[in-house]
C-alpha cells in the first residue's frame, strides 16, 4: 500500500503571529489556535500547515505528513528506513515517523484503530 498524498505540513517557528500573518496573506485561514503558541491553518485546497512555536535558542524545522488510509495494512518498502512505528496522537491519528536518504524525517499519518 501505498500514502495518499500530502496531508500536511508541520512547521516550527520562532513567531506563531508572524508565520500565522505570513500564511494568511497567501490564502490560508487559521483553523484553530492553542494557548502554547501553535495552530492549524487551511486553503480550500490541499494540505495544512501545523505552525508551532520553538525557543530561539533551537533552529526551526520542518516535516511533511503523508496520509495513509490504514495503519495496519501499510507496509513501506524496505529502501524507507522506519524511525517509529505507528504509536496514538494526543490530536486523534496514529502517526509513523520514516527518514528519507538525506536523513530528514517525515511523519505518516493514519486514522485511530477502530
Amino acid at each position: 500500500m501505498t500514502t495518499r498524498g500530502v496531508e500536511g505540513v508541520y512547521v516550527e517557528t520562532h513567531s506563531w503571529g508572524k508565520t500565522a500573518k505570513f500564511l494568511e496573506s497567501l490564502g490560508f485561514k487559521v483553523d484553530f489556535v492553542t494557548e502554547h503558541g501553535s495552530g492549524m491553518l487551511k486553503h480550500d485546497e490541499g494540505p495544512y500547515f501545523v505552525v508551532s512555536e520553538v525557543p530561539e535558542e533551537r533552529a526551526p524545522q520542518a516535516q511533511f505528513v503523508l496520509r495513509v488510509a490504514d495503519a495496519a495494512t501499510f507496509k513501506p518498502d524496505p529502501i524507507v528506513e522506519v524511525v517509529s512505528e505507528f504509536e496514538p496522537t494526543h490530536w486523534g491519528t496514529q502517526r509513523m515517523v520514516v527518514r528519507d536518504p538525506d536523513g530528514r524525517e517525515w511523519s505518516i499519518e493514519a486514522p485511530l484503530a477502530s
